[in-house]
């Protein structure tokens, strides 16, 4: 039986334990010149005293197993350090910022869309007290908080009305649930995708109530399958943009115009999943304006993907369909909070008055040669000999622009002799974190998805690794 050491630094063991089952003289005098948890805790007047006590106990159990394997106490500078390095471990958030030096624009790991700086400012704004998000300053009544948004997203979707929720999924979900019910909602094969996560269309569809329908072939779907397929449970048409993925070749489907014809004629809604949420053209990617001017009932799309703003799904669409989403009890489930209003509308402002430029991700997409040639110059001077230049493929990530490869210049290191996932996993210790990729065993820092500050930290955090000065 193990007994903690005593508030006097002198720690119990039981008599004539063995080193496997216990401690022999020589180890329980080891044990014995240990501190006490609170001794040691003590030492850290400047952390918060429950995790100094907790960083001791971890510290000195690692300490006692190690005595008892055969090796000698740590000293008290040493013991004191790890301490040191285990409360600080522990007070640290969980989440926090990270340096992505990927390449990958919309890198859902790393939390997509960086925010515009307004975006950012109103969220601090918000968030630091009370707001006017249920309350209508004009009558001094109850006011609604989809009203914070719904003049901008008609604005820049060219839709009669407009609803926004917690991300995608929830609103193609909130718009099946509220247009489809229980019926028979008709997707086409091809469109049956995975989102990531494994999301799949499916899932979603079978959540919302309604019965999927699948419709012609993996490649080719006409309009009349479509037809062919309705009966008289069909209550909606479902149409896909394969946003992360293409088929190409001997592949044809309809067009969002002719399903909306269809679904008209024969009184069914028609609900269509954007995904990437583009309201400016960016790389022939379909934008929000053109989906919703042909016709659909709905358009889904998301708020953190090409929109460049924080998570959210939006519904844009017809006025009657919107309103039976808004009144529908999963809108109340699936809301945005107030900082996500914030961060959403100052996103939206962004594009109004800035335009692409205003909005990082899509500054980054949009990059130049000579400015990414700039920044990669600038990691490999800093870095020294073991860094060059040299070009690499990056990605929007998101799932969004699927065929898009972002080729650029990049900062190359060589790794040396602890090898490139060794010098990978050391960048990730640093602080801040720097994410990084491995390319032909090199380690690739990509200057497309830093800025000049994040760059010079990344520098810094390459030369620490590999104990350059």
């Amino acid at each position: 039986m193990e007994t903690e050491t005593s508030e006097d630094g002198r720690g119990e063991e039981p008599h004539g334990a063995t080193p496997g089952g216990g401690a022999g003289p020589a180890v329980g005098a080891e044990l014995r010149r240990l501190p006490s948890v609170e001794r040691l805790a003590a030492s850290l007047p400047q952390v918060p005293h429950h995790l100094a006590v907790a960083a001791a106990r971890e510290e000195l159990g690692r300490a006692r197993a190690a005595i008892r394997a055969g090796a000698p106490a740590p000293g008290p500078a040493v013991l004191a350090a790890a301490v040191a390095e285990a409360a600080a471990r522990r007070a640290a958030p969980s989440l926090r910022p990270v340096i992505n030096a990927t390449g990958v624009v919309l890198h859902t790991n790393l939390g997509r869309a960086p925010l515009p700086a307004a975006a950012v400012e109103r969220v601090a704004a918000v968030a630091a007290g009370y707001s006017n998000l249920e309350y209508d300053l004009g009558t001094g009544r109850r006011g609604s908080r989809a009203a914070h948004l719904d003049a901008l997203l008609r604005e820049l979707g060219g839709a009669e009305a407009a609803l926004a929720v917690n991300n995608n999924a929830a609103a193609v979900m909130l718009a099946l649930a509220a247009l489809a019910g229980d019926g028979e909602v008709l997707v086409g094969r091809g469109q049956l995708v995975e989102i990531g996560g494994s999301f799949r269309i499916p899932d979603i569809l079978a959540r919302s109530g309604a019965t999927l329908v699948e419709v012609g072939t993996t490649n080719r779907t006409r309009l009349a399958d479509y037809e062919a397929a309705i009966t008289a449970r069909t209550t909606a048409i479902l149409r896909v943009h394969q946003s992360n993925f293409r088929i190409v070749g001997f592949t044809e489907e309809p067009g969002a115009a002719a399903l909306a014809g269809l679904a008209r004629e024969r009184g069914l809604a028609l609900v269509e999943d954007l995904g990437s949420g583009a309201l400016e053209e960016v790389l022939g990617e379909p934008t929000v304006r053109a989906a919703v001017a042909a016709g659909p009932d709905v358009v889904c799309c998301s708020g953190d993907k090409l929109l460049g703003g924080p998570q959210a799904g939006i519904l844009l669409g017809r006025a009657a369909a919107i309103e039976r989403c808004r009144t529908h009890p999963l809108a109340r489930a699936l809301r945005l909070d107030k900082l996500q209003i914030a961060a959403l509308e100052a996103t939206l402002r962004a594009h109004r008055d800035g335009g692409a430029a205003a909005v990082p991700a899509l500054a980054m997409i949009a990059a130049s040669a000579e400015e990414l040639r700039a920044r990669a110059e600038r990691l490999v001077a800093a870095i020294g000999p073991v860094a060059s230049l040299d070009r690499e493929s990056g990605a929007p990530g998101g799932g969004s622009l699927a065929d898009v490869a972002l080729e650029g210049p990049v900062c190359a290191v060589e790794p040396g002799t602890i090898g490139a996932d060794a010098l990978l996993a050391r960048l990730r210790e640093a602080d801040p974190p720097v994410i990084a990729r491995i390319v032909r065993a090199r380690v690739v820092l990509d200057p497309r998805t830093m800025n000049d500050a994040e760059a010079d930290l990344a520098a810094a955090a390459v030369r620490a690794a590999l104990g350059q000065p």
